[in-house]
């Protein structure tokens, strides 16, 4: 191939999809990838027979996925297996309160009615409109790079503004269907693990609860970076080269325009770029000040999403009731946001996460062994540090063991922590953060930072803190996006 050069920095999933797209309409692409292997914050490792991944466990919006692969004439099924769970998740109120959430809709409505009467007909009114808002958003509104506001001045967008709650928040939509504390907890979880308080959260992302409820969550047999195999397999199918250990230290602008990356052991051409890495660490540290479209004060001034305490364990025994995905909520939600978003500071009684794939997978874990991923959402910027790491250990595992009435700690025979520093390490991520910025209406669409660089001709950003937002699945549209725009601007011969 010997079309115009392309450098991406980084191999996330946007820059995988941003990458594939470009290489697939004339470009030469040239992936420069950090660590030793693809995948960014998806990347898993292996120790002892147990397979882990090492970020996002949540296969959710399975649609767009496979309308990823479709533009290539490809499918999921070429590349990994899907299962869909069932039930899609526990959510753990405390001891011996434990609520599975049924993927059937009739079970669903059972559960619903069972806790509030009336829910089941409330709620498959709040789907309906979510399923709008699903559809108008992903179709309408997440594939627009947002470059100017008149992208969004069209006469049905304009009408839509009220009917997608744009300036409701999610909070007070919920209340208008739901009472039942237990229904508006296994409704909000969306909006708080993937970074905002519901409050602050336009209700136009109830479209989260039709991708939970409706469309399901899944699960990629192998784990969650059979995607990322997928994806590399395919971007190297259409011509992308790969170089990992290859950390791009400087860019190196001319006349406002990329010329050249240097990384730790040489120098790349470039007739474009996309930085798919950290747009922070590539705005503020990678260009020259008079580069930079952003100032350090605008970057302070962004709400972030959380970070994570995350623990890889490997448990030489089967655990009792625990599913797939298990959401511990028995404790008061309010208090630890409030610690993330608005004071923050390490929580005290933090809320967590524990998702088990060996109860779907035995593959990722030995014979007669359990596979566990513990997360806690925790403020960005904190002092990360191993005694702060192993009392939040203890304290996690503590309220596993008792609200499951049975010993795990004595059973670990894999132990891994990830926190703030090492997101800093691996990823340059701003303040450790773990998602990009949280979904607030003034961080949506035009608010968040550009897709192209104001000041560099040829320099273009993509993944999650820039448009659409975090997640998998938004990080694959903005690949997508942001390849469009560069496909649109600059010829590929």
């Amino acid at each position: 191939m010997s079309g115009k050069k392309v450098v991406v920095i980084g191999s996330g999933f946007a820059s995988l999809a941003a990458a594939t797209s470009l290489a697939a309409n004339g470009f030469t692409v040239d992936v420069l990838e950090k660590n030793s292997t693809p995948g960014g914050r998806a990347r898993s490792f292996t120790q002892d027979g147990f397979t882990f991944d090492m970020g996002p466990s949540w296969y959710w919006m399975p649609d767009v996925f496979e309308q990823y692969f479709k533009k290539f004439n490809k499918s999921t099924a070429d590349y990994y297996q899907l299962v869909r769970l069932d039930p899609s998740y526990t959510i753990i109120f405390g001891p011996d309160d434990f609520m599975p959430v049924p993927a059937q809709m009739s079970q669903l409505n059972y559960l619903f009615e069972s806790l509030e009467a009336g829910s089941s007909q409330a709620l498959q009114k709040f789907l309906a409109e979510a399923a709008y808002k699903y559809q108008v958003g992903i179709n309408n509104l997440v594939y627009k790079p947002s470059r100017n506001v008149s992208e969004f001045l069209n006469f049905k967008l304009l009408l839509d503004v009220f009917r997608l709650d744009v300036f409701q928040s999610i909070h007070t939509h919920l209340r208008k269907y739901f009472q039942h504390e237990k229904l508006l907890k296994l409704l909000e979880f969306p909006i708080l693990f993937l970074g905002a308080l519901p409050e602050n959260t336009p209700a136009l992302y109830s479209l989260m609860n039709y991708a939970d409820i409706s469309l399901g969550t899944w699960y990629p047999m192998g784990g969650m970076y059979q995607i990322v195999a997928g994806m590399v397999a395919l971007a190297q199918e259409k011509g992308v080269t790969f170089h990992y250990n290859q950390e791009v230290k400087q860019i190196h602008v001319e006349e406002n325009q990329v010329k050249t990356l240097e990384t730790q052991s040489g120098i790349f051409k470039a007739d474009v770029v996309v930085a798919g890495a950290d747009y922070h660490h590539v705005e503020q540290n990678l260009l020259s000040p008079e580069y930079r479209t952003y100032s350090p004060e605008y970057w302070e001034n962004r709400v972030m999403a959380p970070s994570s305490l995350i623990f890889y364990l490997g448990i030489n025994k089967r655990l009792e009731q625990l599913t797939h995905h298990n959401l511990f909520f028995d404790e008061d939600f309010k208090p630890h946001a409030r610690e993330i978003y608005e004071t923050p500071k390490w929580p005290e009684k933090p809320l967590f996460y524990v998702s088990v794939p060996s109860q779907s997978d035995s593959s990722v874990a030995p014979p007669g062994c359990e596979n566990l991923f513990i997360l806690i959402p925790v403020a960005p910027g904190l002092e990360d540090n191993e005694t702060i790491r192993e009392y939040y250990y203890h304290l996690v595992m503590e309220r596993l063991e008792k609200l499951t009435k049975q010993r795990i700690r004595d059973a670990v025979v894999v132990k891994r922590s990830y926190a703030h520093a090492d997101f800093i390490r691996d990823y340059h991520a701003f303040k450790g953060n773990a998602y990009g910025l949280a979904n607030t209406l003034r961080q949506t669409a035009i608010l968040k930072p550009g897709l192209k660089s104001k000041k560099v001709k040829n320099l273009f950003y993509t993944g999650q803190l820039t448009v659409p937002g975090p997640g998998v699945p938004p990080s694959l549209i903005s690949g997508q996006v942001v390849a469009e725009e560069i496909r649109k601007e600059f010829s590929a011969i």
